[in-house]
């Protein structure tokens, strides 16, 4: 959802308050795309602090679905967004969006409210995931995972490089 700030830029110290629903539905972290659920809306609070210099706090509670890196079970990560921006509107669009260091949230007198709370979501995103700590992972034979029980496949892995002695050894095994 975009929010119109000439209302706000009208006079200094101008400030605006709203709870704006959160309607992105998938979270997109490189080539892969994660679910989103359980959002609350964005509370958001705006004030126009002087000389078209606006300040931008919001908060919101989001949930993601995101697989283990160990079983790929799916596992409820909550996020819990506090966001604290402050933006120079005399700058251009392009100015602004390098010095914020993210994609640009404010596009000529818009909030993209939706992108603000996507760049956020981005910086707080774990590089991975656990369903437990302990997780066993999936089984390097079969595929299924270990932490349901055994599985029954032989994974003894031998060093490659005793293959040879190996062989040998099962050409004089008696049966």
């Amino acid at each position: 959802m975009r929010i119109q700030l000439t209302e706000i830029l009208s006079a200094d110290g101008q400030a605006l308050h709203r709870e704006v629903p959160l309607e992105r539905e998938t979270m997109e972290v490189g080539a892969e795309r994660f679910r989103l659920f359980e959002k609350s809306p964005v509370t958001l609070d705006i004030v126009h602090t002087a000389a078209q210099v606006i300040e931008i706090e919001a908060s919101c509670k989001v949930s993601a679905k995101i697989p283990c890196g160990r079983c790929l079970e799916e596992v409820d990560v909550p996020f819990d967004l506090h966001i604290y921006r402050k933006a120079d509107l005399k700058e251009s669009d392009e100015a602004r969006a390098q010095e914020l260091n993210e994609g640009n949230f404010i596009i000529g007198t818009e909030l993209d409210v939706e992108q603000l709370a996507y760049n956020e979501l981005l910086v707080q995103w774990p590089i991975r995931v656990l369903c437990q700590e302990d997780c066993k992972g999936l089984c390097s034979r079969c595929g299924a995972n270990l932490n349901h029980g055994e599985c029954g496949c032989d994974r003894t892995s031998l060093d490659p490089r005793m293959a040879a002695i190996c062989d040998i050894f099962s050409e004089c095994k008696e049966v």
